[in-house]
């Protein structure tokens, strides 16, 4: 059975409580939490939201940054993600979603460096608090201010040297699923993510992200899950929608439209 969820970055321009409202009665059974979001209703008040609705936390987005491109430091990058994990083993979410942060002005290993040293102080607390971290790599041509980590065997190959089934990848469907994308590789990694974010997209990521509505653009979106499912994938389906082409679509267009499109896609 897919599990649905909808990524808060989807809907930008509602609050928290305006998300949990219309995810619950659109029959989501899961949610993308966006940090800053719930941080302005308040974390203990989202908390007792999400319990009281049943809505689970399908990934909480997200910590890292660990390379400085952001304009942190590394300790307060670190410091960040301690407390982002405390964040969501209180909200018993799937995954916590983790972003190296760019090269910057770093050579490649020294990025890379950076980034296994915030994992080796992270990773044992996630273990102790029964958190996931899932690493996410971003499509080249549009995720360079985000992560070095641009492709599936280089993430796979950083995640899998930890050897702790705690640290995962994101599969986001925009930035490795666009063809000709291999669906052997995709069903023998799947038990290696940790959340799916699901979207289409009519063209290559070039530039700014643009998304389109599900089976709406060129992404075998029918034939990943299936090979995700097939390769014993069992987490949430996030999906994640902005730019552009949904401009002209209302929140409850979006909402409404994929959960249709998914059902389509994998019973036809």
């Amino acid at each position: 059975m897919v599990r649905m969820s909808m990524n808060e970055i989807s809907t930008f321009s509602w609050t928290f409580e305006e998300d949990v409202e219309h995810y619950v009665a659109a029959g989501y059974e899961g949610i993308g939490v966006w940090r800053q979001k719930l941080t302005d209703f308040g974390e203990e008040r989202g908390i007792d939201l999400l319990l009281e609705c049943g809505l689970s936390v399908s990934n909480l987005m997200w910590a890292g940054g660990f390379t400085g491109s952001d304009g942190r430091r590394y300790d307060d990058a670190v410091e960040d993600g301690f407390e982002a994990i405390e964040l969501a083993a209180a909200m018993r979410a799937d995954c916590l979603v983790l972003y190296s942060g760019s090269r910057g002005g770093h050579i490649y290993n020294h990025a890379r460096r950076m980034m296994r040293n915030a994992l080796h102080e992270l990773l044992p607390f996630a273990e102790t608090q029964g958190v996931t971290l899932a690493v996410e790599p971003v499509h080249a041509e549009c995720g360079g201010d985000w992560t070095f980590l641009h492709g599936i065997d280089e993430t796979l190959e950083f995640i899998s040297s930890f050897r702790s089934r705690h640290l995962k990848m994101v599969f986001d469907t925009y930035h490795l699923g666009q063809p000709p994308v291999s669906l052997e590789i995709v069903q023998q990694i799947a038990p290696f993510v940790g959340v799916v974010h699901l979207a289409d997209s009519q063209r290559p990521p070039a530039g700014e992200q643009n998304r389109c509505l599900l089976g709406e653009g060129s992404v075998p979106i029918r034939e990943i899950v299936s090979a995700l499912q097939d390769g014993g994938y069992r987490g949430f389906y996030d999906v994640e929608l902005i730019g552009e082409d949904i401009e002209d679509c209302t929140y409850e267009q979006i909402l409404e439209h994929s959960t249709h499109a998914l059902s389509e896609l994998i019973s036809a």
